[in-house]
């Protein structure tokens, strides 16, 4: 080997290894920012706790149940780990599925679970007690998580149903059916709301804009087993997804079931997205946004790019909702009001950076 390839050899290994210390000091940084945000959460808000109190309330060698014990364990605490495991999930199902279709504007509604979980609530709340006198007062707190969760899978098992009809699934056909079964979810979710009374009008209305405000450990704790298992297998993921970066074809030539990979994508980003519509609400473009900042600062690995995707989606959901919570003190806004606010713009330059691949 001469000396200018061995030269160009150690400029390659030089290139690459300051290329992964990037990637890492990138992660590192989403982490100690989303550390600190979830600090911020657990601080501030209509009674601001010195971060003293958060620890003592917090650790289990002291006595919990002091000024702020009860406000920190129930209410606040809850509050931040479900915008983690939310905005980690919906972060993380946006990544895969923009990798997986190759499209920069997939994110979890493509696949209808986001629409089906709303019209689940929507027939729960109007026509709930109609259809089974009492149902909702003998389901409690439970009856809309598990309508939004049925909801979205019966969305998603319609989305795969059609798409299915034109033979092998392809990623054409399921976001053609996800547009159609959105449509039809839509057009029920506004009949369902022009039926309904000015309090289950309100109730609905409230639901759909997205909020954190509204668990507690009982109903958080099943969906975050969901969330998370979703999310683990979903970062498994990251090296097959990379091959299939080469296109179908070239990846099943390296041995990649390709048909096996879609049905893994798909199931795991809608049981995710899913259970995190269930317990929150709609909350837009968490999922849309977070993996194309991560590429623009960390490249198209997946092994960068899901886990960095899952840490910017829960920073921006833990930061979005903080603000929900002090902007309007003692009110609160619904968080998925600023997501899309946020979002919207982004969407707009994300057509424009975009747009000759789309058209």
């Amino acid at each position: 080997m001469t000396s200018a390839a061995i030269d160009v050899s150690a400029r390659i290994r030089d290139m690459r290894a300051a290329q992964i210390r990037t990637r890492r000091l990138f992660l590192v940084c989403l982490a100690a920012g989303l550390c600190v945000a979830s600090l911020a959460g657990l601080v501030i808000g209509a009674v601001p706790i010195p971060l003293s109190d958060v620890f003592g309330a917090l650790s289990p060698f002291q006595d919990a149940q002091g000024q702020y014990g009860e406000i920190v364990q129930s209410i606040r605490m809850p509050r931040l780990v479900l915008g983690l495991c939310v905005g980690a999930v919906l972060g993380l199902s946006g990544a895969a599925l923009q990798g997986l279709f190759r499209n920069p504007l997939a994110d979890p509604g493509i696949i209808g679970v986001s629409s089906g979980a709303a019209l689940g609530v929507a027939f729960v709340i109007v026509l709930g007690n109609a259809v089974i006198p009492g149902a909702l007062a003998i389901a409690g707190p439970f009856a809309l998580p598990v309508a939004a969760f049925g909801g979205g899978m019966a969305a998603l098992l319609g989305v795969y149903a059609l798409s299915r009809r034109a033979g092998a699934l392809s990623g054409s056909s399921l976001i053609l059916a996800g547009i159609a079964i959105n449509a039809i979810a839509g057009a029920a979710l506004g009949y369902l709301s022009f039926a309904s009374t000015d309090e289950q009008l309100r109730q609905v209305t409230f639901w759909t804009l997205g909020s954190l405000g509204r668990t507690n450990w009982a109903s958080l704790i099943p969906a975050a087993i969901a969330m998370i298992a979703a999310s683990v297998l979903l970062l498994r993921l990251a090296p097959v997804l990379n091959v299939y970066l080469l296109g179908e074809r070239e990846a099943e030539h390296l041995g990649v079931n390709a048909g096996r990979l879609k049905n893994q994508v798909i199931m795991l980003s809608a049981l995710g997205a899913g259970a995190a519509v269930a317990v929150s609400g709609i909350i837009g473009f968490v999922g849309l946004a977070a993996p194309h900042i991560v590429r623009l600062f960390a490249g198209a690995d997946h092994r960068v790019v899901l886990p960095g995707s899952a840490l910017l989606g829960a920073l921006l959901l833990v930061s979005a909702d903080l603000i929900a919570r002090t902007a309007v003190a003692p009110a609160e806004l619904p968080v998925g009001i600023l997501t899309s606010a946020l979002g919207g713009p982004f969407f707009l330059w994300l057509l424009g950076r975009y747009r000759r691949e789309l058209l």
